[in-house]
């Protein structure tokens, strides 16, 4: 059987498909007809059914979902006026949102993925995302008086050091007293949320956090050969900071993870503790280091929200963002790109909210606001095909 031709391959090609049947209907193309979405999406789902039928549920079943987002879609793109089309798809703005949206996202699975790879399962990445965004705007407010523009590297260290400390408080309920980890990282979630609504009304009271946050917050970084870059120069001209190192993370964690030594240590502790102790490895010591590192990685995920895309702190500002940066990393099978591209779709969703009132009413950004929340669902759930983590995920290690 050629690759091209294998269940895999076929499913895949049916995703593409569904999201070129959507595209298709989109500016530049914008097609006025519904046939032609109608079509594609048609081959969408029947390369879905194919892959299936073949025992490749996942990519059948994503081919499937796809194919039949694609046409609704599509459709209501044909029924839409070119001009709202043309006031909410601008591929560049849309790009570069996408990315500021996906950030948070992809510094909390990238957390996560350390955690649960070591074998400790982490849903209190909402909190350290929330804690990283308090003390991130905290350190950096009072560190702007003697730092100056570098205040937001003091911010920074706070998040991470604050996350950390959270992280191990759930490392040593997960792993020392080996209690169940649901409940130790959803108690970790209401401590966050406590922690920082206090101090926040301690700090700042009701006038909230200063205004000019982002004289010392986060910078961009302005690629200025870019700018005249058609579709590329308007999403990589200017970003954030934060963007370019969250790139950079999941290089790292690629390399870190599947291409080293310590890599292997944390894999082997997260499926196959007892192997792993027999061989002289410290499983607690492993544990523990990934549980904290994830804690300082979610952290500044949080900070970024905070001192570099929203330049204030509001209490519970993070909204979900850490269940679905774990819902990422689901999608994600636990590997740093797949997740990231998770990410993006989440991200695209909310910037794709964010465009739609303008042209369309409020009732459509809401709509599409909660797409990530169902697409959670679906992550969790294991609707389209079932994500397998690490065997020892969740499983408190007794050495013997």
């Amino acid at each position: 059987m050629s690759r091209w031709t294998r269940p895999q391959a076929v499913g895949s090609t049916g995703i593409v498909l569904g999201a070129l049947a959507f595209w298709l209907a989109l500016p530049p193309l914008a097609a006025r007809t519904a046939v032609l979405p109608i079509a594609v999406g048609v081959l969408a789902v029947a390369a879905g059914i194919w892959a299936a039928s073949r025992e490749s549920r996942r990519a059948g079943g994503g081919a499937i979902a796809a194919g039949v987002l694609g046409i609704a879609f599509g459709v209501l793109a044909t029924r839409s006026s070119s001009a709202h089309l043309d006031t909410v798809v601008v591929w560049g703005s849309l790009g570069a949102a996408t990315l500021r949206y996906a950030t948070p996202l992809t510094f909390a699975a990238i957390g996560g993925l350390y955690c649960e790879r070591s074998g400790v399962v982490n849903v209190a990445l909402e909190g350290m995302l929330l804690t990283g965004a308090f003390f991130g705007i905290w350190g950096a407010v009072w560190a702007h008086t003697w730092a100056g523009g570098l205040a937001w590297v003091v911010g920074l260290v706070a998040a991470a050091l604050a996350g950390m400390a959270l992280a191990a408080i759930h490392a040593v309920w997960a792993i020392s007293f080996k209690t169940d980890q649901i409940i130790s990282g959803t108690a970790i979630n209401f401590l966050a949320l406590g922690i920082t609504g206090y101090l926040f009304v301690d700090k700042y009271g009701d006038t909230g956090t200063p205004g000019n946050v982002p004289d010392y917050g986060i910078p961009d970084v302005h690629l200025h050969f870019l700018q005249n870059w058609t579709f590329i120069g308007p999403i990589f001209g200017q970003l954030n900071l934060m963007i370019w190192l969250s790139f950079a993370l999941l290089v790292a964690t690629y390399v870190l993870v599947f291409r080293m030594p310590e890599g292997l240590r944390l894999r082997s502790v997260g499926e196959h503790p007892r192997a792993a102790d027999t061989v002289g490895l410290s499983v607690s010591k492993i544990r523990y280091i990934a549980v904290i590192g994830s804690g300082a990685i979610a952290a500044m995920g949080g900070a970024y929200l905070s001192l570099g895309f929203v330049h204030s702190f509001n209490q519970g500002m993070t909204n979900g963002i850490g269940f679905i940066g774990l819902a990422a990393l689901i999608f994600g099978k636990w590997r740093p790109f797949p997740a990231w591209g998770a990410a993006l779709l989440f991200g695209f969703s909310s910037a794709l909210a964010d465009r739609l009132p303008a042209a369309y009413g409020n009732q459509w950004g809401t709509l599409f606001q909660a797409l990530p929340y169902l697409l959670t669902l679906i992550a969790v759930g294991g609707v389209v095909g079932r994500s397998i983590g690490p065997a020892a995920a969740g499983r408190p290690y007794a050495k013997q």
